[in-house]
């Protein structure tokens, strides 16, 4: 049976929000959008929540996507922001619950090693790759774009196994259950 699915990459922030959109049809990988979701100008952390919210509502309703994956967010100095981001984070997690869209979450440096080879690639390697790949014309001016597109080719390049996933895909019962043949 060949893999047909649409994918929903989102890169989270609370200035920026980055997505990604790709479409998978056996080992054809084909970029459908990518762009941002621009919350600067929002006066509160509620309106940038609800902005979020709204827009990845709308895309899902409009690219109809299979799956969505995440950024998990990563362990900073300044508490404050970490709570924001999981915050939005969360957000654009129960925008795909709303939808039943089931959902994956990979860590940052997991994604630009799926990408790129190494897990402390900068954003434009990450960007200059996915180019190559997805051969797509001009690299954003804002790399956050490419950052949700990485996390949708992460992935699909992952076979959906993810942080959520990670301990059931690798228990020995998860072993046992996949390889019948190999009982004795």
């Amino acid at each position: 049976m060949v893999e047909d699915k649409i994918i929903l990459g989102i890169d989270p922030g609370t200035t920026v929000m980055g997505y990604g959109i790709i479409h998978v049809k056996g080992k054809k990988i084909t970029m459908i959008n990518f762009g941002v979701i621009h919350l600067s100008k929002l006066a509160t952390h509620p309106d940038k929540l609800k902005r979020i919210f709204d827009r990845l509502d709308t895309l899902i309703k409009e690219h109809r996507p299979d799956e969505m994956a995440i950024e998990a967010p990563f362990f900073g100095k300044n508490v404050q922001s970490m709570l924001k981001l999981g915050r939005a984070q969360g957000v654009a997690i129960a925008a795909s619950l709303l939808h039943n869209l089931p959902f994956e979450e990979y860590s940052p440096r997991r994604i630009k090693q799926a990408i790129t080879g190494s897990g402390a690639s900068s954003k434009e390697q990450v960007a200059i790759m996915l180019q190559k790949l997805l051969k797509f014309k001009e690299i954003p001016k804002l790399l956050d774009a490419t950052d949700g597109l990485a996390v949708a080719v992460c992935h699909h390049y992952s076979k959906g196994v993810g942080e959520h996933n990670k301990s059931k895909s690798s228990s020995w019962s998860s072993f046992v259950k996949n390889n019948p043949d190999r009982k004795k």
